[in-house]
């Protein structure tokens, strides 16, 4: 593979140098190209490279249609879905599956619950109009540590998260104020969540009321009303994991996915397979043009 990677390069780079890199002899790749391969055969090994490469570029957690759109976009490469799957197979390179959840909701409690206004309609025309919250667990080897997570429907954004070793308001209201800090949004934004007793407690109410929120829950025991943080949830475990030595390597690993990747750089299937950010960035050019 590495000697069809210098054959199908050696007009742009040097030969030497090259091979120097890869860690492979000039005698060998001269030997290899005696042989006279085909095209096609030092094609699919150039792309071999590049699938690996895109892979590696989706912290190894990409399948066959984010590896696709990475060759297209980032490489200029046009190739077939089928073909990606086959160099993809030759490599043993293959995307990760979700974990089922466990859901961490008490909702047996005495706070009054608000009505279920987002009726599974997971759009938004803008950023900052449809927040959702959700809260999941997360193992270490001195206990379990929750994390506490708001996305912004337009994008899938996270735009507020915490981590603590209780699951209890102040929780949740260190993400709600992250989110507050980082976006301030205009009164009126409707606020979804489950009928958690953190959710619905007082001091999380009056929060939502001081910015002017709309409270929207869940159905008792219907993880599809919120169905997005829940796709997050699975998406963050099997690509994250939910296993951390301590809850200093949570937070930092947390950081790295969250801010450096989820959020700026992995390709999201709803939103034609570009970033949050991206997302947001196009729709602000488009809209001050």
């Amino acid at each position: 593979m590495k000697f069809a990677f210098v054959a199908a390069e050696k007009a742009t780079w040097p030969v030497a140098w090259m091979c120097r890199k890869l860690g492979v002899s000039r005698s060998g790749f001269y030997a290899f190209q005696a042989r006279r391969e085909s095209p096609r055969a030092v094609d699919d090994g150039r792309l071999r490279m590049l699938v690996a490469v895109a892979h590696k570029a989706g912290r190894c957690t990409y399948g066959s249609p984010r590896i696709h759109r990475e060759l297209r976009e980032v490489h200029g490469v046009r190739i077939g879905r089928n073909r990606v799957i086959r160099l993809m197979r030759s490599q043993g390179i293959r995307g990760v599956s979700r974990r089922r959840r466990i859901r961490t909701t008490d909702s047996r409690h005495g706070f009054p619950v608000a009505p279920n206004l987002l009726m599974r309609d997971f759009r938004a025309d803008a950023p900052n109009h449809r927040w959702v919250g959700d809260i999941t667990y997360l193992r270490t080897e001195k206990g379990w540590l929750y994390l506490a997570v708001i996305l912004d429907l337009f994008s899938r954004y996270v735009v507020g998260w915490a981590i603590s070793d209780t699951i209890d308001r102040r929780l949740v209201l260190a993400a709600l104020k992250m989110a507050n800090d980082r976006r301030q949004p205009e009164p009126g934004l409707l606020h979804h969540t489950d009928q958690g007793c953190q959710y619905a407690s007082d001091d999380y109410q009056l929060a939502l009321g001081a910015e002017g929120f709309v409270c929207s829950m869940s159905r008792t025991g219907d993880c599809y009303d919120n169905a997005v943080v829940e796709s997050f949830f699975g998406t963050l475990k099997s690509e994250l994991g939910d296993t951390f030595d301590s809850r200093d390597h949570a937070e930092r690993a947390l950081f790295d996915y969250i801010e450096i990747f989820y959020n700026r750089a992995r390709r999201h299937s709803s939103l034609g397979y570009i970033s949050p950010a991206q997302h947001e960035e196009a729709f602000l050019a488009a809209t001050t043009a």
